[in-house]
């Protein structure tokens, strides 16, 4: 892998931020109104409960944040594919000596810069208009961010392979796909609320160990251990497989020149 091709892919995607403003704005837009809805509807439950302030509030919120790892790093991978197509990019980039791990790579470097700007951003608004300090837990929750970066990637590599194989037919899915798994990932309640055949399935997502260790260390303040090894082996076993798939559509794809169709379409 060449480090020089990565870098000059990302300052590429980078760029797109500087020169124009509308795209930072965007970064952080829909990020703000979800918590900013999310911690309103807390505080007027907050104000309708007796009492302590109640855990389950606490969760609702953390899951907000969280969630949204997973779906801007989704988002980073797919939608970067698809600037690409809307911009008639695609080619030029595939026809230089660029391999498919350097793209992929700058996309999840792409990602991991975005995810880290809406996470200081959502953790500060939270802090200030909500008081649940994120950084109060200290490393307990990094792993489980981690994770829910890796698990990202995984959804945007699907997306991206699906769109590949059949063109702006599946562009729709680059959005769809993080909502097609969260009702089984457990975000705003525990796994057990679901119906025993979704619970098999959602055991088979990283991402439902990962919002059940998030609440774990809400509620305990400690590393979630559990949660967290079965999380990164499932995370482990999606990333080869999804970049098989990605990789298999791909050959697909270049082999039938559907590629071409999808770069001019």
């Amino acid at each position: 892998m060449n480090l020089q091709s990565v870098g000059g892919l990302l300052l590429r995607h980078l760029f797109l931020y500087t020169r124009n403003w509308i795209r930072p704005i965007e970064l952080v837009f829909w990020p703000l109104m979800d918590l900013l809805v999310i911690g309103y509807l807390m505080v007027f439950l907050q104000q309708k409960t007796a009492g302590d302030f109640p855990q389950f509030l606490r969760f609702l919120l953390g899951a907000v944040i969280f969630w949204d790892v997973l779906f801007r790093s989704q988002q980073a991978v797919a939608i970067s594919f698809l600037e690409d197509v809307w911009t008639r990019n695609l080619l030029n980039i595939f026809a230089a000596p660029i391999r498919i791990s350097e793209y992929l790579t700058a996309t999840f470097a792409l990602g991991l810069i975005r995810i880290t700007l809406t996470v200081v951003l959502l953790a500060t608004v939270a802090r200030l208009l909500y008081a649940f300090n994120l950084l109060e837990f200290k490393w307990s929750l990094l792993p489980f961010l981690v994770n829910l970066l890796l698990f990202g990637w995984s959804l945007g590599m699907v997306s991206t392979a699906l769109i590949i194989r059949w063109g702006q037919a599946a562009e729709s899915l680059a959005w769809a796909i993080p909502f097609l798994v969260q009702p089984l990932a457990a975000v705003f309640y525990p796994l057990e609320v679901l119906p025993r055949w979704m619970q098999w399935l959602a055991a088979s997502l990283p991402c439902t160990y990962v919002f059940e260790g998030m609440r774990a260390v809400l509620a305990s303040d400690q590393l979630a251990q559990r949660q967290m090894v079965l999380a990164t082996a499932l995370n482990a076993l999606w990333l080869a497989g999804t970049a098989w798939f990605f990789l298999f559509m791909f050959k697909q794809a270049r082999t039938k020149g559907l590629l071409t169709k999808v770069a001019t379409q």
